[in-house]
């Protein structure tokens, strides 16, 4: 118990720090932070109840949600995901293609260690010119690429205890000028309840020093009045990264009959650069095969047409678990998801992905 007392007192100092560093909603700062693609989720299966699960998720994909969930990875788990944003490369030119892979394996009893690579490609961009602003690629082309590494651990301080850290290096490029960038992660899952169906999650993401960008871009050849060159170079400022504060709550309505599960899940989500987000979803499993699962993101002008971002409204999904064995009570299978978020006013977002557990 006195465990648990101190850990618990861990969770509330960190908390008390963390919330004034993300200075909670405010609105005035939309837009100045940098590397907002680590504010996209990329795995299909916890996005389809959008992200609501920092309580209850599991498995490789929670390094993002929640990284706690790491820690209730039995074996060896493999997952692979591919996203359409907005449409992917297809719809608005603000869409994109996200891929992302990842890796868990316990090394542990209580420790798991896990790692993923999540990629952004935006297609081939026209280059555009003071002479030519609309861009018909006589100019050429750039191809900007975002990518993250995550490398996290979780343990489980006790049955009903976990948690967990992830450490994020961020890197966005064009041709002729990149950034890089550090940041950590930190998670904690408390389960409780008869049959662990009641479960709370707090997390602290995207908390690091600020990045900047750099490279010849940032130079300027020039002609002077009398012909003489000269060379014009300009200073970037830094950014601050994306922190924000998550808390969620989760149960779980369990039925016996064709081993059937209810969840209703709720998150609330403290923006230092955004407004703050409340989500809602519910997740159905039958026979604990199928899980069909929906959620809704509100924020503050959402309803009144002055949403601040597009990652909010409706979003649903389902997933297939099929095992590759007959032993009671293993957990290998290879599982397969979808979901689809609304992004008013651009295209909806699609995601398909897949994971083995062995």
């Amino acid at each position: 118990m006195k465990k648990i007392i101190r850990i618990f007192a861990v969770v509330l100092v960190l908390t008390a720090f963390a919330v004034p560093t993300v200075q909670a909603g405010n609105d005035e700062r939309r837009g100045t932070a940098g590397a907002s693609e680590l504010l996209v989720n990329p795995w299909a299966r916890s996005t389809g109840w959008g992200g609501v699960n920092i309580a209850n998720v599991r498995g490789l994909e929670s390094m993002f949600n929640n990284v706690a969930g790491l820690a209730f990875v039995d074996g060896v788990e493999v997952g692979y995901s591919n996203t359409l944003l907005y449409g992917g490369r297809s719809g608005l030119s603000s869409g994109a293609v996200i891929n992302t892979f990842g890796l868990a394996l316990r090394v542990f009893d209580a420790g798991v260690l896990g790692a993923y690579v999540m990629t952004m490609g935006f297609g081939d961009i026209d280059v555009t010119t003071y002479l030519n602003p609309e861009g018909n690629g006589s100019a050429g082309t750039f191809s900007p690429s975002y990518m993250n590494i995550n490398v996290g651990y979780a343990h489980s301080f006790t049955n009903t205890i976990h948690g967990g850290v992830v450490f994020k290096l961020v890197t966005e490029s064009t041709a002729d000028i990149s950034g890089s960038g550090f940041s950590i992660d930190a998670g904690i899952q408390y389960v409780t309840g008869e049959d662990d169906q009641l479960k709370f999650g707090i997390s602290l993401k995207n908390w690091g020093p600020s990045m900047k960008f750099g490279g010849p871009g940032h130079s300027l050849q020039m002609i002077g009045v009398g012909g003489n060159n000269f060379t014009v170079e300009t200073r970037a400022a830094e950014m601050e990264l994306p922190t924000c504060l998550n808390i969620g709550l989760a149960y779980d309505f369990l039925f016996e009959k064709w081993d059937q599960r209810l969840t209703v899940a709720g998150s609330f989500t403290s923006n230092a650069f955004l407004r703050d987000n409340y989500t809602l979803g519910l997740e159905y499993s039958l026979l604990k095969m199928f899980q069909v699962r929906c959620g809704y993101i509100f924020q503050p002008g959402l309803w009144s047409g002055d949403a601040a971002t597009a990652n909010n409204g409706f979003s649903a999904g389902a997933s297939v678990d099929i095992p590759l064995s007959k032993k009671e009570g293993s957990k290998s299978g290879i599982t397969i998801d979808y979901s689809y978020r609304t992004a008013d006013p651009l295209r909806g977002t699609h995601a398909i992905g897949a994971s083995l557990r062995f």
